[in-house]
């Protein structure tokens, strides 16, 4: 049997010209979109591509936003 993952994590970045990009992490799975809502089902879709077979697909997709914010000293 293979190694089931109940939960996938993906770090969100800003990315000025695209809006936000996605990365799985311990995964090769990207995807990126002008909005958040759109992220989100861009995610989703990216996921089930990845797992096609559901029981092998995780059960929960956590989105971890980073915001790199520069201020001057």
């Amino acid at each position: 049997m293979k190694n089931i993952t109940s939960e996938i994590v993906f770090l969100i970045e800003e990315d000025p010209e695209s809006g936000y990009v996605a990365t799985a992490l311990g995964k090769s799975i990207f995807t990126q979109a002008s909005d958040v809502a759109t992220l989100k089902e861009m995610v989703r879709d990216a996921v089930r591509c990845h797992f096609p077979e559901e029981r092998t697909r995780p059960k929960v997709i956590r989105l971890h936003f980073v915001r790199d914010e520069v201020i001057a000293s």
